[in-house]
């Protein structure tokens, strides 16, 4: 077929590609899976059936799958600037609605990180263009703690609270969507959690949330915690 053969034809009308060592990487990823396991990827073809959802921030530090040590396969990831979940981001409310209605996803997990760049830009009132529009929603959370936050006099202190109570806040967000409600209301086995992952160290701490009914929504926040 001619498709076939498109790429030979590209290769000899242009150099090679500045990330051909990432494609050298693939092969040599997948050779080494293939030894490790013959039948690897027949059986990831034919299985996706992750049980649990992971929202996190799309910082590249924060490799969902590497740092819960958790196989290709075992996660169905989305991801953005400072793992927001928005009422009006069809995206990741597509995903949700997917991992939980197809996939019947048991746990969902909201990852934010100390030192996020989205939090501090919205902690700060730093303007980043078009990106102030999507950072609206972590002001939002800061306006909603002002009085908790000022309480904090170590600046280093408050970025981090803010870190924890925009993980807290997306956490509920998940848990008002139409379908997680939807879920709840089947009596689908369905749980929300908050945690934070630390770039210092690589440990990732449970913020203490977790949401396994709409009566739990109701959630005591705690600006630090020990």
């Amino acid at each position: 077929m001619i498709f076939r053969r498109l790429p030979q034809f590209f290769a000899k009308q242009r150099p090679a590609s500045p990330l051909s060592n990432l494609l050298s990487n693939n092969e040599k990823w997948a050779a080494s899976m293939k030894r490790s396991d013959p039948a690897f990827f027949q059986k990831l073809a034919n299985q996706s059936s992750p049980k649990i959802m992971w929202i996190g921030c799309a910082d590249s530090r924060v490799s969902a799958n590497k740092v819960i040590g958790m196989p290709v396969g075992s996660l169905f990831v989305h991801r953005n600037v400072a793992n927001v979940v928005a009422h009006t981001d069809f995206n990741c409310l597509s995903s949700l609605e997917y991992a939980v209605d197809v996939h019947a996803v048991e746990h969902i997990i909201v990852c934010g990180h100390y030192g996020c760049g989205g939090v501090q830009a919205a902690l700060g009132n730093v303007r980043a263009g078009l990106a102030d529009n999507w950072l609206r929603h972590i002001r939002d959370v800061r306006v909603k703690h002002a009085e908790s936050l000022k309480e904090i006099e170590d600046a280093r202190d408050r970025f981090d609270a803010l870190c924890e109570l925009n993980v807290i806040e997306q956490v509920r967000n998940v848990c008002a969507t139409t379908t997680v409600q939807r879920a709840w209301e089947r009596n689908q086995s369905l749980a929300v959690h908050g945690w934070i992952y630390r770039l210092q160290d690589g440990i990732i701490r449970d913020l203490g949330v977790c949401m396994q009914s709409e009566s739990d929504i109701n959630y005591v926040y705690r600006t630090r915690k020990s």
